[in-house]
């Protein structure tokens, strides 16, 4: 008949085995419901910085976190391959609290170490970081602590022994007080996105008891 072989004259069971339907031990082979489970995603967070050194070094780390037991490495690899956002810099004012009563330990900084000017007592520290401003550097090097790059750091303390592993604040963006709770919902600590800040604006109701209800 038309529909048992085909103008080839190949038996249906011949064509519907050729394209993986063939029975095996009463079942049919089957392809993946991509429809409900969907494709398995394995997105890898890489680096997307032009940089050589900072390229050379996500590479160095992640050679690392493979080939160590150390959670310290895979922590910095993760780190290298963040976005600047979430590489936040430190100032040396918080260096110095992170720091206290951890004398002889490596503070270790997948950012950038700024200066702080409100801040006059430094110590002596030894830094690693992916830079230093330059007025940081100065102060640093002139209390008698010691700058160093990651790849010294790979050789120093290959699995992480005696470091201190900081990290900036990374919720302090501008744009982080924005985020939560609408602007006039009860208990909502955002800040609304405002033209100007004075008396002509946003102080209607729900901003104040005197015009009806203060949120």
């Amino acid at each position: 008949s038309h529909f048992g072989s085909s103008h080839f004259g190949r038996s249906w069971l011949e064509v519907s085995g050729s394209v993986g339907l063939e029975s095996t031990s009463g079942f049919l082979k089957m392809g993946i419901d991509i429809k409900a489970g969907g494709r398995v995603k394995n997105k890898v967070r890489t680096i997307k910085s032009d940089n050589p050194y900072a390229r050379l070094l996500a590479k160095l780390y992640k050679f690392m976190a493979r080939r160590t037991d150390s959670k310290f490495n895979k922590v910095i690899a993760k780190r290298l391959n963040m976005s600047r956002r979430n590489r936040p810099p430190l100032s040396l004012s918080k260096l110095a609290r992170f720091m206290a009563g951890k004398e002889g330990k490596i503070a270790c900084v997948v950012g950038t170490i700024t200066d702080d000017k409100r801040f006059y007592d430094v110590q002596k520290v030894t830094v690693c970081a992916l830079r230093f401003t330059e007025t940081a550097r100065a102060r640093i090097v002139k209390a008698g602590g010691e700058c160093i790059t990651f790849d010294k750091l790979a050789l120093r303390s290959p699995l992480g022994q005696g470091t201190v592993l900081l990290r900036g604040p990374v919720k302090s963006r501008r744009a982080e007080k924005h985020f939560g709770l609408a602007p006039g919902v009860p208990h909502s600590k955002a800040r609304p996105y405002v033209r100007s800040k004075g008396r002509k604006f946003e102080k209607a109701r729900g901003r104040r008891k005197s015009r009806g209800y203060k949120a």
